[in-house]
């Protein structure tokens, strides 16, 4: 007996040694967070610049850049911000050539960018579909296909990483999230696909796969919402707002820079995003019963071709409601520009 107990405390001590050896140091290396400027994104430039590391940042919205830039700075994170589309190569190409220019390489990307849409089927058309995918999945494939060159040296002198913020919607199809969905399934193949080819080439380069739940952000205000606005801003909002039902958004920054630093091939952020999935692999079939469930709950609209419009547009009139608290809180912290009536 004492001798297997000397094994196991051996095996432990062991692993724990390769994990340091692995780890990654972020002090003084180049991250590039796409979709940087607010939410998840903007707190990951806070954990890693608060690590050492000098960040780059792009968003669509050259306000919300701005403020993003100005709030890091007073953080002392040593950020560059840039004013970018990423669904668009050209652009997305050049900021990452830009990055590795201005900070003599590219260490990290983390492809965090992305847009959302909440609207029944009949809400949805092609050209929705297209927009989603350009902005969720293809952004991710012009940005990392253009800095793998960067990588591979960078790896070859210390070591790299590359992080997908995927979502539980690329695991489980959740109802009136059919463009989602889409994005994310994809972005989840080419995460996958990219960590298996790439641990298997050398020098070696970890992917990590980050599938969150319903995450407080307050990102709800900046959803894209179509078909009944009010009541689809509704459901969502309280999904992504009630503290059972998601998760504190810096608690889930800091499990995505620990991931990062360690390689590790997924973490899933929040309960339901661990629950959903471990339901999904168990039984399929039953997962989709359970989402047919829930799109009979969720309002329809029949015939309904109407524009999209921003959840502080549409759900203005909610902000400030004691179910929307916590989402409201995370959406003035995190850069989300919720309406005047959010506390």
């Amino acid at each position: 007996m004492v001798g297997l107990g000397l094994a196991l405390a051996a095996a432990a001590v062991g692993r724990a040694l390769v994990r340091r050896t692995r780890s990654l140091s972020l002090r003084g290396r180049s991250v590039l967070i796409t979709g940087g400027s607010r939410g998840l994104g903007l707190l990951l430039a806070e954990e890693l610049g608060r690590a050492g590391a000098r960040v780059s940042i792009c968003g669509r919205d050259g306000a919300a850049v701005d403020r993003a830039r100005v709030h890091l700075e007073a953080r002392g994170v040593d950020v560059l911000a840039r004013v970018c589309d990423l669904g668009d190569r050209t652009q997305a190409e050049q900021l990452v050539d830009e990055v590795a220019r201005e900070r003599g390489g590219v260490d990290v990307v983390v492809n965090n960018a992305g847009v959302m849409q909440v609207a029944p089927l009949e809400a949805q058309t092609a050209e929705r579909i297209e927009e989603v995918m350009q902005a969720n999945f293809a952004s991710a494939v012009y940005v990392t296909l253009r800095a793998l060159p960067y990588l591979r040296e960078s790896a070859t002198k210390h070591t790299a990483r590359i992080v997908n913020i995927v979502s539980i919607g690329g695991r489980v199809a959740m109802p009136h999230m059919i463009a989602y969905d889409a994005s994310k399934f994809a972005l989840m193949g080419f995460s996958e696909a990219l960590r298996a080819e790439l641990a298997a080439s050398r020098p070696r380069i970890p992917v990590t796969s980050v599938i969150p739940g319903p995450m407080r952000t307050g990102s709800f205000y900046n959803a894209e919402f179509a078909g009944k606005q009010q009541l689809e801003f509704a459901w969502f909002a309280l999904l992504s707002s009630l503290p059972i039902a998601s998760i504190d958004a810096r608690r889930a920054a800091r499990r995505v820079v620990g991931a990062m630093q360690q390689g590790a091939p997924f973490v899933h952020l929040g309960v339901s995003s661990w629950l959903l999935d471990l339901l999904h692999r168990l039984s399929p079939s039953l997962t989709v019963r359970a989402m047919t469930v829930l799109a009979k709950l969720l309002p329809s609209s029949p015939g309904y071709r109407g524009a999209l419009a921003k959840g502080r547009d549409v759900g203005a009139h909610l902000a400030g409601e004691a179910a929307l608290h916590l989402g409201d809180v995370a959406a003035r912290r995190h850069n989300e520009s919720p309406p005047p009536g959010a506390r």
